[in-house]
């Protein structure tokens, strides 16, 4: 053992006096918290039943004891149309509210740390991004790989394609042969009004055999449901959040009335409304966002539930750059998440990711997790400060 290597040790003697050695827990102390409100330029317009965008606004958190430096990330987009969130409004209540109550402050639990700002009402992207950075620190800190932390098992995870709005179908089908092609087992469409079953129907006519699924966005209500019946006839694997964003009691009512399974996304943003929603019979199928759901111990214990309830999961995403995108694969390893989830290269949607390594993908559509003891893909602080709209540092007062 090198002198390194014995600085994180020491020894004691159990009552046999037998020598035995155990690593020291280094201090969690927050010494220091930035906090970056980011925008990132995207290939092509990310169009969905609730609008189009053509950045991602991100905030980035990057998080310090001592030495070790964890990164988190939230993105819940510039326009609160997504959720009642904005990326603004994270940044706000981050610098404003949550950062001054933990810097300076040591948390031995994800628990301890989401206790000191529990009192703020709803607002899960902005309660994600702190406690993302500290389990990333806390990686860093204990010399292991996120998954491991998580509670997941080292294997390559699947991927998806996801396509949003196209300017035609024609177009649409070409970027599906093209994922077809690559190898990927299952297709996300965004659907809305007029871009919807005529859409469905030349996809399924075209890929018969192909495992597609549909994101409404909240796009319908129950009033739509001929049109849910017509695509039950399409053999989807399922309808992702086709109603009222915070929606339980209506998706219970559509799941009764068709056989595609109902997956719940935006309506699911805490653990109290996944409990409603297993009493309700709401869906068959969930999906589960770090930013949505308040955080990383939030979506393991939402996997957890729903493993116990016999319902599959899947990791979505929020097109975070490579920060939140690398994170995302590691949760991805617990076992529950059965269904390839929204992960996705760099090269998919930026032109010029945050991290560097950037994301790549395996020739079979799959991402192998980071080995990397703390934040799997840390981004480069020239393309952070060129990306940055606002940044602010907090300090120990």
């Amino acid at each position: 053992m090198d002198k390194c290597q014995c600085l994180k040790y020491f020894i004691w003697y159990d009552n046999v006096y037998k020598i035995r050695v155990q690593p020291i827990r280094e201090g969690m102390k927050i010494d220091r918290i930035d906090v970056y409100y980011v925008e990132l330029p995207l290939i092509y317009p990310w169009r969905t039943a609730y609008g189009e965008d053509a950045t991602i606004d991100s905030v980035l958190i990057r998080m310090m004891s001592g030495q070790h430096v964890g990164w988190g990330e939230s993105t819940p987009f510039k326009a609160p149309a997504y959720s009642p969130e904005t990326a603004m409004s994270v940044y706000h209540t981050i610098t404003e509210f949550i950062a001054p109550a933990l810097v300076g402050q040591e948390f031995e639990t994800a628990d301890q740390l989401m206790a000191t700002y529990k009192w703020i009402k709803g607002n899960p992207f902005a309660k994600a991004g702190p406690e993302i950075a500290w389990w990333m620190l806390k990686a860093e800190i204990e010399d292991a790989p996120l998954y491991q932390l998580l509670g997941g098992t080292f294997r390559n995870v699947e991927a998806g394609a996801d396509f949003g709005v196209q300017d035609s179908i024609d177009m649409l089908l070409g970027k599906i042969e093209g994922a077809v092609n690559d190898g990927f087992k299952r297709v996300k469409l965004k659907v809305r009004s007029g871009w919807d079953l005529d859409m469905l129907q030349a996809v399924r006519s075209t890929f018969p055999k192909q495992t597609f699924h549909i994101d409404c966005n909240s796009g319908y209500t129950l009033e739509d449901i001929d049109f849910f019946k017509k695509v039950d006839e399409l053999g989807l694997a399922m309808i992702e959040q086709p109603l009222y964003h915070n929606d339980l009691l209506d998706h219970a009512e559509l799941q009764k009335q068709i056989g595609t399974p109902v997956c719940l996304d935006e309506s699911i943003d805490s653990v109290r409304a996944f409990e409603w929603a297993l009493k309700l019979k709401s869906c068959q199928i969930l999906n589960i966002k770090t930013g949505r759901v308040g955080g990383l111990s939030v979506a393991v214990k939402l996997h957890n539930m729903a493993r116990d309830a016999g319902i599959p999961c899947w990791v979505g995403s929020m097109l975070e750059s490579g920060v939140g995108a690398g994170i995302l694969i590691d949760l991805a390893t617990l076992d529950n998440f059965t269904y390839p989830g929204d992960l996705f290269p760099s090269r998919f949607f930026y032109r010029q990711d945050l991290t560097e390594p950037e994301l790549t993908l395996n020739d079979d559509c799959t991402f192998t997790p980071s080995m990397v003891p703390g934040t799997p893909y840390t981004p480069k602080h020239k393309r952070v400060e060129q990306a940055a709209q606002l940044s602010q540092t907090l300090l120990p007062k």
